[in-house]
């Protein structure tokens, strides 16, 4: 059986969102009312579903993944001028 990543690899603060549910909200019954917002960036929305819930939340990690991919080349060196 593969090992488990350490907490610390698999808990990043950067895919962390709170999800409040309304009252309203009837789980087993697939029922899903509320708001979810991402910590670090603030960006929120509200859902009346399990898909935009799940949505609104892959679009964001995977929006951050894509600036973090664009931003890599700057931070490793490679658009310094040479001294």
């Amino acid at each position: 059986m593969p090992s488990l990543p350490s907490t610390q690899e698999t808990l990043s603060p950067h895919h962390a969102f709170v999800v409040q549910f309304r009252s309203n909200t009837d789980l087993p019954r697939g029922q899903y009312h509320g708001r979810v917002e991402h910590v670090l960036s603030g960006r929120a929305t509200t859902f009346t579903s399990f898909e935009e819930l799940a949505a609104f939340m892959v679009q964001l990690v995977s929006d951050l993944q894509h600036a973090a991919a664009e931003d890599e080349p700057r931070l490793c060196g490679s658009d310094r001028e040479s001294s």
